[in-house]
């Protein structure tokens, strides 16, 4: 855990209520009240990867609004670090009805590190990264040889992309022409060790996803009219969102800091920065 300075069960997909007319407000709302959650998951006894987690919230948000209550639609968090994000959504959807953040990483407790499947709502666990990537592709898959109209979205970062099987699982997209798979990227710059651009740099990354044979949607991953709009199916070619996020967005301490990846912080620490969310 890096300090952050400051001055066996059945598996259920349980996806949201579709919201026939989403309003902007309603979701800004879920937005910051999903935040405060995942602050007080980083004042558990454990901490929580809360970076990867503010910078993904408003791509969930927006996702679990637009894919409702379809059984033949599925929204899938790759990047399983940031299950503080899933469960924040989750709860403030209704899917979970306990608050995440009084047992979080708790021992016993079913809110664990990495997606828990053993949850209402999560169909799949993800704790290996680029796992949720090819579940997505496999569910959207599916959907197309039962003449469904369901969609496979998926949220994965920037971070995971050094992982092959993302590259394999969008070849497969590509050759089997699954025009209903969306692949959402939190592009945040940041990674465990640091950020993405020290590491492994991703050059030319809407061009990478171009080759493959996606429409490339580039937006503001803050943006909740962009990340709606963007998260749309082409009816040709399968979606690649490349959305720009800020990890730690919200919180002004640790926005755009790397070292925010994981971190634990006292209460009296998560009071200030829910009172100062942004």
């Amino acid at each position: 855990m890096v300090p952050v300075k400051d001055g066996g069960v059945e598996v259920q997909t349980i996806p949201v209520q579709r919201e026939s007319h989403i309003e902007l407000p309603v979701l800004i709302e879920r937005a910051r009240k999903a935040r405060e959650l995942i602050i007080d998951m980083a004042a558990a006894p454990t901490g929580c990867h809360i970076g990867g987690s503010l910078s993904a919230i408003d791509l969930l948000i927006g996702a679990y609004a637009r894919y409702g209550e379809d059984p033949n639609s599925v929204v899938i968090l790759s990047k399983g670090h940031s299950a503080a994000a899933l469960y924040a959504t989750l709860h403030v959807y209704g899917i979970l009805p306990d608050n995440p953040a009084e047992s979080y990483g708790a021992d016993g407790s079913l809110f664990t590190g990495h997606p828990n499947h053993k949850l209402p709502g999560i169909p799949f666990a993800t704790g290996s990264l680029g796992h949720g990537i090819a579940y997505g592709a496999g569910w959207a898959l599916a959907q197309k040889l039962k003449g469904t109209s369901g969609v496979g979205l998926v949220i994965g970062g920037d971070g995971e992309l050094q992982e092959g099987l993302c590259w394999e699982t969008a070849q497969i997209v590509q050759a089997r022409s699954l025009t209903n798979f969306i692949y959402v990227i939190d592009v945040n710059g940041g990674q465990n060790d640091g950020y993405v651009k020290d590491i492994s740099p991703i050059h030319s990354l809407r061009q990478r996803f171009e080759a493959f044979g996606f429409a490339v949607r580039e937006i503001d991953g803050h943006d909740f009219e962009a990340i709606l709009s963007a998260v749309e199916p082409d009816p040709e070619r399968p979606v690649a969102v490349l959305a720009t996020t800020v990890k730690g967005k919200g919180v002004a301490a640790i926005e755009g800091n790397a070292e925010a990846h994981y971190v634990k912080i006292p209460e009296k620490l998560a009071k200030r920065w829910k009172a100062g969310l942004q």
